[in-house]
């Protein structure tokens, strides 16, 4: 099942790339065509424009997670504290920094080569929906204030209700610097952009396996391709093609609803223009309007899968899509007769850390990698591309030393241990959310169960 963004992008541009035929040869050779791989080509073919390129994707270029997403383009400033415990001070306060200036580097590009990805710079509100969450967002916002970092201000209650469209969100801190996209039209944009820099792009071309020699041989179907460099671009199917990353991702769904198009209701409720909203439970609720009158609405935490395969449902309906369509009524009682046009999931590949990795595939000097996005790869996509083109260019610099090119840091427990672990801790926090959201006292066991819950997916509460 084609994703419902990728389908809208193709309706404009039906332009497909050809299949890898016969024998070829390339520089560097990237293997996937989302938004990683897109933006590592075109970063590393403007620092070095001599460079010969081949992107070889087993689908269309969109069709994975890119083209999956919610198309919120967030920062990494609500997780300040992890990227301090993690990276110490000095460098976490360099990647909140680095995280909102790709916001304005996303947004001068698609201006630069008049893509429109329906880009809107509005904002983002972190509100609470419940007595239990207000005021956990405050420890962070008090860290980034010392720091001189902190993007957010709070909004009074009737503020947050007007601003978010919904009086569900009953608190919040709002920062400018975020946006929102249309993921389908922004990661086929970022395919034409490519093809006019002269880099090469191979749809429809799965890889089938390839040689760790020098240079390395990546075959597929109907062809193959010998690079001096080979970048795996493949995110959430990197732990099912390579066992010695099983255990450092976890395959998480997110899954989403989106409404037909009801621009006058949402007049009416005033949500009308391009913010994003995001509670503040462990799997949140986040949504947005867009451009044409709809409302997206969805939530991360549901489908977990086993050994980090992607299981058939992750191309398929939401299996969630009536639980999703009862919060999108909750948030919006006005638009309980408003038809959902298309509900999808797709699989997101949560690192321990909740922060992506880079690095080179056993030791090998000439094969990088970069994935774990975490549920929140839309901006830090960008940030890959910065990494990995500096990595492939022998560069010398601030992304090049930074810790995030150490590959993982830290391991999932093996199986089942995991599967099962995930699936009790889950179900512990979702009776301890639904106990909040009735105003009633969550079980301890609840409680101490939800504490295990990697906080990947969420602001930094502590």
């Amino acid at each position: 099942m084609r994703p419902f963004w990728l389908e809208q992008a193709l309706f404009n541009d039906g332009d497909l790339a050809p299949a890898l035929q016969g024998e070829q040869s390339a520089d560097v050779c990237i293997v996937g065509g989302g938004f990683t791989g897109l933006w590592t080509a075109i970063q590393a073919k403007q620092k070095n424009p001599a460079l010969d390129i081949a992107i070889i994707e087993s689908d269309l270029c969109g069709a994975g997670a890119s083209g999956r997403n919610g198309g919120c383009l967030l920062t990494w400033s609500a997780k300040f504290f992890t990227l301090r415990r993690l990276f110490g001070e000095a460098e976490a306060i360099r990647l909140v920094k680095a995280s909102e200036a790709v916001v304005q580097h996303i947004a001068a590009f698609c201006r630069e080569q008049g893509i429109d990805a329906e880009l809107r710079q509005d904002g983002t509100l972190y509100t609470a929906t419940s007595q239990a969450q207000i005021g956990t967002l405050d420890p962070v916002m008090q860290g980034l204030e010392a720091c001189g970092i902190k993007s957010y201000y709070d909004m009074p209650p009737e503020e947050v209700a007007r601003r978010s469209g919904s009086a569900r969100n009953l608190a919040g801190v709002y920062s400018p610097i975020a946006a929102t996209v249309h993921p389908g039209k922004l990661v086929r944009g970022l395919r034409r952009a490519a093809l006019n820099m002269g880099i090469r792009i191979y749809e429809r071309s799965p890889m089938l396996d390839f040689s760790t020699d020098h240079p390395a041989i990546v075959r597929t179907p109907c062809g193959s391709i010998k690079a001096k460099k080979l970048v795996l671009a493949i995110n959430a199917w990197m732990a099912s093609r390579f066992p010695q990353f099983e255990r450092t991702i976890a395959v998480v769904s997110s899954d989403m609803v989106i409404t037909e198009k009801c621009p006058e209701l949402l007049e009416q409720i005033g949500l009308t223009d391009g913010v994003s909203v995001l509670d503040s439970r462990t799997f949140v609720y986040y949504y947005r309007n867009t451009v044409d009158g709809r409302i997206m609405l969805g939530k991360g935490g549901n489908t977990f899968s086993w050994g980090g395969r992607i299981a058939p449902v992750f191309d398929q309906r939401s299996p969630y899509e009536a639980e999703l369509t009862q919060a999108l009524h909750d948030f919006f009682p006005a638009l309980r007769n408003v038809p959902v046009t298309a509900s999808w999931n797709g699989p997101s590949d949560r690192s321990v850390t909740g922060f992506p990795f880079f690095g080179k595939l056993n030791g090998a000097s000439h094969i990088y990698y970069g994935f774990g996005y975490s549920g929140n790869g839309v901006g830090p996509t960008y940030m890959g591309g910065q990494i990995l083109s500096s990595m492939l260019l022998d560069l010398d610099n601030e992304w090049t030393r930074s810790p995030l090119t150490q590959g993982p840091l830290g391991h999932f427990p093996p199986e089942p241990i995991r599967y099962v672990g995930s699936i009790v801790v889950r179900n512990a926090i979702r009776r301890k959310e639904r106990a909040e959201d009735e105003d009633r006292q969550p079980w301890m066991v609840d409680k101490l169960l939800s504490k295990f819950a990697n906080a990947a997916g969420k602001a930094d509460k502590a």
